[in-house]
């Protein structure tokens, strides 16, 4: 239907997850006039992009379905949007929670537009009223792994049938912590954990995508520099 001057695949990605910092890096340096195809699989931004492209002056030409996913066309406007500062902005943002004290023992923690209950700093009932915070660290880094893997793949174009990652962690002593024993620390002595990944694509492939999802893992990198963190890939078929 068009002819691009420029391609660019937000794979999976949201207009609110890093898709229009996309596009706008891409469309850059095109001429005012001049067309961009992007390519998405993410239902939402046949709403959001039109939107989008209102509100700073491009011109959304349209869209085309293809096999898996879905092309839009965007033709620059004149205004040329300030690419630097938009990239600077993300760079110096800054996530808040607000944490109140709950029934009993139980903190109720806001961010943004969710409100969820967390438990005891380390609680090893085998069932509790609300997570520990250690519970809530694992998650972070599980969910930060997992959903970072599978938007890397996305980008790549690479198909995940299923990503699933097991973890394990343990403190030095928690019997320090509960004010038991005055020996040892209560930190966090070692992650462990097994990633599972099935995929057709090539194995290397998968593998080089794992190695980068770790490099660019905000809590991995975080915690890597403290914690003791060792997680298998083990990719099946």
């Amino acid at each position: 239907m068009y002819n691009p001057q420029a391609v660019c695949d937000g794979g999976d990605l949201d207009c609110g997850s890093g898709l229009l910092l996309i596009i706008k890096k891409t469309m850059d340096p095109l001429e005012s006039g001049e067309i961009l195809e992007v390519r998405s699989r993410e239902r939402t931004v046949s709403e959001d992009l039109p939107a989008w492209c209102r509100m700073v002056d491009h011109e959304f030409l349209g869209s085309e379905q293809g096999e898996g996913t879905t092309c839009y066309f965007i033709r620059k406007g004149q205004t040329q949007s300030n690419l630097n500062h938009e990239l600077e902005a993300a760079k110096g943002y800054q996530w808040s929670v607000r944490v109140q004290s709950g029934n009993q023992l139980t903190a109720k923690v806001h961010t943004r537009n969710h409100t969820f209950v967390a438990g005891q700093p380390a609680d090893f009932s085998s069932k509790v009223d609300a997570p520990s915070a250690i519970d809530y660290l694992l998650a972070s880094l599980g969910s930060c792994l997992t959903v970072g893997y599978k938007a890397l793949s996305s980008k790549r174009n690479v198909v995940i049938d299923h990503a699933e990652l097991s973890l394990k962690g343990s403190l030095d002593n928690i019997l320090y912590h509960m004010e038991i024993e005055e020996v040892g620390s209560p930190k966090i002595s070692k992650i462990v954990g097994t990633f599972y990944v099935s995929s057709p694509s090539e194995e290397d492939l998968v593998e080089e995508i794992w190695k980068e999802t770790l490099k660019r893992s905000p809590i991995y990198q975080t915690l890597i520099n403290t914690i003791e963190i060792d997680i298998k890939l083990a990719i099946v078929f």
